[in-house]
């Protein structure tokens, strides 16, 4: 639901507070009230944030409510269920102001969405071409409606992806060292 009619700027956005505890997102200049994240998805955040600690992963640069400016018509910035940043990235936004990655900022290395349902062209379609215009080397969309992980990696200007399912392990190119099966992802919210 949107709730603004005149389009915002980034520096409008950052600058906003309606006094509630609402989330929101801007999606080309317009202020989006964003819906609860369900339980199901909150878990499968926080088990994947959990395995790339296992992975040896800093914390510092593992971030949750954290939103990245994208490419859009106007101003758009979005909050990923999970990022993976380099070490630019989070020396960057540990100085930053607020938690949003700015244009100026080196992208996060991994970007991770979660699909709620009734989202899914957000996740698939827009997030795709916006995390596409940030360059961002890769996007997991790990959809528990369709019981599909799927890893797009940034390729020679274009993202590539693979779809996992049940027992396949997922390759994830920037942590190779991790061996998880889709199945085990999808159900960790269950």
């Amino acid at each position: 639901m949107s709730v603004t009619t005149t389009p915002m700027t980034l520096e409008d956005y950052l600058n906003y507070d309606d006094g509630t505890d609402t989330r929101y997102e801007l999606v080309n200049g317009e202020l989006v009230a964003m819906p609860p994240e369900s339980r199901l998805n909150v878990k499968i955040a926080i088990f994947l944030l959990s395995q790339f600690l296992k992975l040896g992963i800093l914390e510092d640069r593992i971030v949750v409510k954290t939103q990245i400016a994208v490419s859009g018509s106007f101003a758009t910035a979005r909050e990923p269920d999970l990022m993976v940043l380099s070490e630019t990235a989070a020396i960057a936004l540990e100085g930053a102001s607020q938690s949003l990655i700015t244009y100026d900022m080196p992208p996060p290395l991994l970007v991770v969405e979660v699909v709620s349902p009734g989202q899914e062209k957000r996740d698939y379609r827009h997030k795709r071409t916006e995390y596409a215009g940030r360059c961002i080397p890769e996007y997991w969309i790990v959809d528990p409606i369709a019981q599909k992980v799927t890893i797009l990696e940034w390729i020679d200007g274009m993202y590539e992806e693979q779809v996992y399912q049940g027992d396949q392990v997922v390759r994830s190119p920037q942590l190779p060292n991790l061996e998880l099966m889709a199945q085990t992802i999808l159900g960790a919210g269950r």
